[in-house]
């Protein structure tokens, strides 16, 4: 693709000051492998979408249409990537989003 004389090839090119560790590296990799899978993404909305910004894990299952325990797995790769967190109460586990989350997983594409 040719640019118009106007633009400056490099002008869009970001500059990298220096290179992710191998540690954030992999914190960022995990972050965006929760959110690689659609289902999470809408329990992540859903969770935001609550009346207090939680919820009880019985009223996700409905919504996507999975088992309590396939959305179980899915909300522990969520807590695990620190999107989500959880709460037990009595036999049931209430999840809410991390305030920090969606704000690191931004941080995570930005370079250093």
């Amino acid at each position: 693709m040719t640019l118009p004389a106007t633009i400056d090839a490099t002008c869009c090119v970001p500059r990298v000051t220096s290179v992710v560790s191998a540690e954030d590296a992999a914190r960022a990799a995990q972050v965006f492998k929760a959110l690689g899978d659609p289902t999470r993404v809408r329990l992540l909305s859903l969770i935001a979408a609550g009346d207090s910004g939680e919820a009880c894990i019985c009223d996700l299952t409905e919504p996507v249409g999975l088992s309590q325990g396939t959305v179980s797995h899915h909300m522990k790769l969520l807590v695990e990537a620190g999107l989500v967190t959880r709460e037990q109460r009595g036999r049931w586990a209430y999840f809410a989003l991390d305030k920090n989350a969606l704000g690191a997983a931004a941080d995570a594409l930005r370079m250093p």
